[in-house]
């Protein structure tokens, strides 16, 4: 922990005593002095009575639900090969466990697979996650959750949120926008169901998640780094005038539409009182009456940028019919007959649903209601806007189809409350009925009123000004400077920054992505140690410098270079790609200066013809529990392999064999080491574990150990922190961000110390060195402590 953050902790321990008189046990509330909020709140149940969108007779069960903590909820990774083995353990051995146990006088029910959710890969409990933190009896249980999610193959997601994704439809070569994507739990999902063939390691599609908070985009960046996809770019920009791209296709310059977009937007949260109890004394009509425009301006946006045929997921986690139908219905009406909601009855049986509603009015937070636009008095039209209003005209509305909305209440299947609305794009909006074409780029200069159409605010068609005679000299001759620095750029494959013009506004400056020369000397030795295939995509490696030694590579889609290539000036990119090697300095001697990086090993291994060894189940449990085992302890098949091969890094493959049934059917592949008389694997902790664990190995007993270890070598490792912060990788710096952001938003570390191997403590100080534990990313090295808000998932 660095001196800030004990500095930081020992004030807030102080703030807290002072605020309880020292704690005492008299206080009401918490032990801390804080007092318990009262879930009430008068205004919020006259307005949803008022409204109707209960069922008669469900109010008490509607409210009681409301009052319930939320169960935890987790899902399991689908597209992995290991999720039927992830499957397998939790109900054969994690579940069984919680039968007849009870946690504080209750009795914890059986987990159960959400009926909805494909393929039982989601699961909830009627354990709060209060409960599930704190309780000894399920230490066991929550420290595999932890570990899991850290290493990606579950994901701690409300159940609702689970909705968008699956209705969104996505394929492999979709081209996917998540305009409001942070913390990024459906970001994951999209990833998830663009690899959903793990045979094809570059999908043609991708995804762009975009976030307006830059301190939220490093949670998205998180979130998204532990699907190690070469598939996903994260961008910081306003949703509601996120910028058209352009794109090369054959040679020429188009504007890129998206064939699915994800537009879940900021909302007030009342669907979230269970999980967010600060909600029930916040509550009032005004939230929802201010968020309104921006919900509506964001949804414009999106479907501008919506290819025709393409399909557009709008949702909230909001009850109210101003942030849900009436969006809906002005994007509707606006569109004139360009956009339909779509039909979703029969997708996600299993799934309880309220259609959405036609008729709703407008209540101000004094509790003055407006059934229409006519009602509402001058001094509140700043208030109330006409799109707040349902359409009065019944053939307009009939049209519409807005019962084909989904509203989602929390007591019909114990979740939170969520609204779903699926958009059809048929045709061009009719602001713009002629689709964007890229036009040729005036100069920008502060102080000019003068937009391009790739870059224009709403996505319609621009008029360019003619510049005047007296500018035209001044002009050509900025054109060709930015021009000739642009294409230069470009042939070094050089995507920088935006301008510092936007730059100013928030956030960290970001290094630039540098993609590799064709011809770069770096790259031959890599292409001779690992005799890598001749289909390679080399042109997609990139580093985070221009200058002195490129300590890192990574690996982006020949699809995601193509956006980086041509938008680089135009929009602000805080990660992408998957790191696929690393420099290493002992390896220079061995003939290649880079060894494998696991995070991209499952990326780059249809591609390497040498340095694999095939090892057996015995041989991965000696390589994942022992620091640096002897060859001597390795099968005599692997000895033979290893025997005639040069030292240096190496593929560990894994296959299982279909004849021992007990054993994990799986296949796994892992980096390693190969020394004089040592073999060794670089894996992260968590990862081990998980491999472990597939394979029946028990880890949890070794956790007071790395207790004991972990007092014992604090100062130590303090100590070689701080002689190393220097050299820390790039993900490291980004990692701690992280970890320090989600400890301030009151969410657990992913981080947090689960049960591990003696070996791994013993090492902790090495990994740090060697970027094993946590280099999952790329990020500025520029990223310092931070606060974050609340997550939306």
């Amino acid at each position: 922990m660095g001196r800030r953050a004990r500095d930081r902790r020992r004030q807030q321990q102080q703030q807290r005593q002072e605020r309880g008189g020292g704690g005492g046990g008299d206080q009401a509330g918490w032990a801390g002095g804080y007092p318990e909020i009262v879930k009430e709140n008068e205004l919020f149940e006259r307005y949803y009575r008022e409204l109707g969108i209960v069922p008669a007779g469900e109010w008490d069960a509607f409210m009681a639900a409301l009052r319930e903590p939320l169960p935890a909820t987790l899902r399991i990774t689908g597209y992995r090969s290991h999720a039927k083995e992830i499957l397998h353990c939790l109900k054969e051995k994690y579940f069984r466990e919680l039968q007849n146990l009870e946690v504080d006088g209750q009795k914890v029910e059986m987990p159960q697979s959400l009926s909805w959710y494909p393929e039982e890969l989601a699961w909830h409990t009627n354990l709060s996650r209060k409960i599930l933190r704190k309780s000894p009896q399920l230490e066991k249980f929550h420290q595999f959750l932890v570990s899991e999610t850290e290493c990606g193959n579950i994901s701690r997601q409300e159940a609702v949120s689970m909705i968008p994704p699956l209705l969104l439809d996505v394929s492999p070569h979709h081209k996917i926008l998540d305009m409001c994507a942070a913390p990024g739990s459906k970001t994951a999902q999209l990833i998830e169901m663009l690899h959903a063939d793990m045979n094809v390691p570059f999908p043609k599609g991708f995804v762009i998640a975009n976030d307006v908070d830059n301190k939220r985009c490093y949670l998205l960046v998180h979130q998204a780094k532990r699907l190690n996809s070469p598939c996903i770019m994260v961008v910081n920009h306003d949703a509601s005038s996120i910028p058209n791209l352009q794109i090369d296709v054959d040679g020429r310059k188009e504007i890129l539409f998206y064939d699915r977009i994800l537009c879940d937007v900021p909302c007030s949260g009342d669907g979230t009182m269970r999980k967010n109890i600060d909600v029930w004394k916040k509550w009032t009509t005004q939230n929802s009456l201010q968020l309104h425009g921006l919900q509506l301006r964001i949804a414009t946006r999106g479907v501008e940028q919506l290819a025709e045929g393409g399909r557009m997921v709008y949702s909230t986690c909001s009850l109210n019919p101003i942030e849900n139908e009436a969006v809906i219905a002005s994007l509707l009406e606006k569109s004139q007959g360009a956009l339909e909601l779509a039909d979703v009855s029969s997708e996600l049986p299993g799934l309880k649903r309220m259609p959405g509603i036609t008729k709703w009015k407008v209540m101000l937070k004094d509790g003055q209601w407006f059934e229409e636009w006519k009602d509402v008095p001058s001094n509140r039209q700043t208030q109330i806007r006409p799109t707040m209003f349902p359409v009065k005209d019944e053939e307009k509305l009939k049209e519409m189809n807005l019962e084909r909305c989904l509203r989602i209440l929390p007591h019909h299947q114990n979740t939170g409350g969520f609204f779903v609305a699926v958009l059809i794009k048929k045709s061009p909006m009719p602001w713009n009925k002629r689709q964007p074409k890229v036009h040729q780029k005036l100069p920008q200069r502060t102080g000019d009123t003068e937009v391009t159409a790739a870059n224009s605010g709403n996505g319609s068609d621009c008029i360019i000004e003619e510049p005047t005679l007296a500018e035209n000299e001044e002009s050509k001759k900025m054109q060709e400077l930015q021009n000739s620095d642009t294409e230069q750029s470009k042939k070094e494959g050089v995507c920088g920054p935006p301008p510092s013009k936007k730059m100013k506004l928030f956030g960290f400056k970001e290094d630039p992505f540098v993609f590799l020369p064709e011809d770069d000397p770096l790259f031959l030795p890599i292409q001779k140690f690992y005799a890598l295939d001749p289909s390679f995509p080399k042109m997609n490696l990139l580093t985070r410098t221009q200058e002195g030694k490129k300590r890192q590579l990574y690996m982006v889609s020949k699809e995601l270079r193509n956006v980086l290539l041509n938008n680089s000036e135009k929009m602000k990119v805080i990660n992408t790609g998957i790191k696929v090697w690393s420099r290493n300095s002992d390896g220079e001697q061995f003939g290649c200066a880079f060894r494998l990086a696991q995070e991209g090993i499952y990326t780059l291994y249809p591609f390497i013809h040498a340095r694999i060894i095939n090892v057996c189940i015995e041989d991965v449990k000696i390589l994942l529990t022992q620091e640096n085992p002897f060859l001597s302890k390795f099968s005599s098949e692997t000895q033979k392999k290893v025997k005639d091969m040069a030292m240096g890094s190496i593929v560990l493959k894994y296959d299982p064999d279909p004849e021992k049934p007990h054993d994990l059917q799986c296949p796994i592949v892992l980096c390693g080491w190969q020394g004089k008389t040592s073999l060794r694997a670089f894996v992260p902790k968590n990862e081990r574990l998980h491999y472990l664990r597939m394979m029946g190995v028990e880890v949890f007993k070794a956790k007071r150990k790395e207790e004991e270890l972990e007092n014992k070598t604090e100062e130590e490792v303090q100590h070689r922190l701080v002689q190393t912060e220097e050299g820390m990788d790039v993900e490291d710096k980004e990692h701690n961000l992280v970890t320090k952001m989600e400890a301030e938003i009151g969410e657990e570390s992913p981080q947090s110390p689960v049960e591990s191997s003696a070996m791994e403590i013993e090492n902790k100080i090495e990994d740090l060195d060697q970027s094993s534990k946590n280099a999952n990313t790329h990020v500025s090295q520029e990223s310092k402590d931070t606060d974050a808000s609340n997550v939306k998932d």
